[in-house]
C-alpha cells in the first residue's frame, strides 16, 4: 500500500470517528429532548385539567360590562 493509499484511509477512519461521536452525541441530546417533552406534556395536560375544573367551579353571572 503506498502512502497516499494509507493517508486517505486514515483520514477516513478519523472522519469516521468524528461521525460516530457525533451521532453518539446527538442521540443521547434527542433522549434528553423527549424526556422533557413528555414532562411538559404531562404539566400542561395537569394545568388545562385545572383550568377546566376551574371554569366548571366558577360562577360568573352573565352581566354586561361596567362600560356599557
Amino acid at each position: 500500500m503506498d502512502s497516499e493509499t494509507e493517508n486517505r484511509f486514515v483520514a477516513l477512519e478519523t472522519k469516521l470517528a468524528y461521525m460516530e461521536d457525533f451521532m453518539e452525541k446527538l442521540q443521547e441530546e434527542a433522549v434528553a429532548q423527549s424526556r422533557q417533552i413528555e414532562i411538559l406534556r404531562k404539566e400542561n395536560q395537569i394545568l388545562a385539567d385545572r383550568y377546566k375544573e376551574l371554569l366548571e367551579n366558577t360562577d360568573v353571572p352573565n352581566r354586561r360590562p361596567p362600560h356599557y
